[in-house]
């Protein structure tokens, strides 16, 4: 069995020396580190260590802090349920985490409850919010580029015999968008 250690700051001017003294004080061998925000998704001593980890069964993960391995709790599920479904174990030392044992294995249980539970209730946030800003009137998304009174100078335009080019300089959009919106007035018109 390696027990694998991962250490991260979240800024430069940080120093990793204390995590990585923990985790080899908890027996790490190899410790992959990063000094980045927990929120980027790119991380390539968290993605070293877990690539590392894909062929040794029966090895275990461990950090100083919880939360310097996820960015969120949905995410820190995430990489923990792939860690076990590969047979890695997980240890946190601070929060005293080890899903080595049995009450380590219960307690990431309903740590994945209450992850799930999180989700849920930011769903069910986001789609009231979407619904209450939809019955308000306002519409979700980036504004159109081409508005109804821009559509009907390009459909005069055009009928004067104007290029896509000019009519997509004279309203400010794209030539693409001229044509677009154009074939779509004429096939709707139709």
């Amino acid at each position: 069995m390696t027990i694998v250690g991962y250490a991260r700051v979240s800024t430069l001017d940080q120093v990793l020396d204390s995590q990585v003294d923990e985790l080899t004080a908890a027996g790490a061998t190899r410790i992959f580190t990063d000094k980045a925000s927990g929120k980027l998704d790119a991380r390539p001593g968290l993605a070293a260590a877990l690539d590392y980890l894909r062929d040794h069964e029966g090895d275990v993960l461990v950090v100083t802090r919880i939360d310097r391995l996820g960015r969120s709790l949905q995410h820190l599920v995430r990489v923990v349920d792939d860690l076990k479904a590969r047979g890695i174990e997980f240890r946190s030392l601070h929060e005293g985490i080890d899903t080595t044992t049995a009450g380590g294995e219960m307690f990431f249980v309903i740590f994945a409850a209450i992850g799930q539970f999180s989700g849920r209730i930011i769903s069910e946030r986001t789609h009231e919010g979407l619904a209450a800003a939809r019955a308000r009137g306002r519409r979700g998304g980036r504004p159109r580029a081409m508005t109804p009174n821009k559509l009907a100078t390009a459909l005069r335009m055009r009928a004067d015999n104007h290029t896509y080019e000019e009519i997509a300089g004279t309203i400010g959009v794209s030539p693409s968008t001229v044509s677009r919106a154009l074939s779509d007035a004429l096939a709707n018109a139709s």
